[in-house]
């Protein structure tokens, strides 16, 4: 018998889920935590594919029909070691309507500080850079793959996005965006699956994500740090906006 919790064995399963779907081996379902496979009856959600969220587990948060009601479900989460540390549950702001996200990698030291994302420095550069494509940042909801910040703003582990990425994937169904706008290679590589691929490879793409069309561009951290990328930035933002002009004309 084993001290651990539901949560650490729900996590496990999830992992054991996606080792089997990366070696194409037969389609996992999960309904209430009980695993189904090959020709056995379907359940509720079939695991999607193409850059789709893979492993469902029925939860009461599951049941938020808005985000005030997912982030009061959802604001004490303690499925990762992440909680031990956090100052603050950084859910995300911004128009609960907004036809476009923007999604990051995990809170920094201001955000942890705040329980908001993107207030520091990156932050101010980030609302720069939507208002230059006319997007205000009150008009888009902003988010990142975590929730709480990893010490020393290390990538986050594998197991901690596991276990957050849910969230964003539930809030992304409420909200229904037209657009996703990943900011940085760990915030693009995470959401779309794309673990083995650069920055560089994915930037330029148009990826499809639960309804919504995905482009990924640098983080703004980066950009302060690297000066010499923000034309290449520019033209990411350009190609966005446009894109969003003939969804939105259609």
């Amino acid at each position: 018998m084993t001290d651990r919790t539901r949560d650490e064995i729900i996590t496990d399963i999830e992992r054991w889920a996606r080792e089997r779907l990366a070696n194409n081996e037969e389609v996992i379902y999960f309904d209430n935590v009980k695993i189904a496979t090959g020709n056995s009856e379907m359940p509720k959600q079939k695991l999607a594919t193409n850059h789709e969220p893979r492993v469902t587990i029925s939860e009461e948060w599951q049941k938020a029909t808005d985000l005030p009601m997912l982030q009061s479900m959802i604001s004490g989460c303690t499925k990762c070691e992440l909680h031990k540390t956090r100052k603050n549950f950084v859910f995300g702001v911004g128009n609960p309507q907004a036809k476009v996200m923007v999604i990051g990698e995990a809170p920094g030291a201001d955000e942890d500080e705040q329980g908001e994302p993107f207030v520091g420095r990156a932050g101010q550069l980030l609302n720069k850079m939507l208002l230059a494509i006319n997007f205000p940042r009150e008009e888009v909801f902003i988010a990142n793959i975590l929730k709480s910040r990893p010490p020393g703003n290390r990538d986050p582990k594998p197991e901690e996005v596991a276990a957050c990425e849910p969230y964003l994937f539930k809030q992304i169904e409420i909200i229904k965006p037209k657009m996703i706008l990943c900011v940085g290679r760990i915030a693009g590589s995470n959401l779309l699956k794309q673990e083995s691929e650069s920055l560089a490879k994915m930037r330029g793409k148009v990826f499809d994500f639960m309804g919504a069309k995905v482009m990924v561009t640098y983080h703004p951290a980066a950009l302060i740090r690297n000066p010499n990328w923000k034309p290449a930035a520019w033209e990411d933002l350009q190609n966005f906006r446009k894109l969003y002009d003939e969804m939105v004309a259609v």
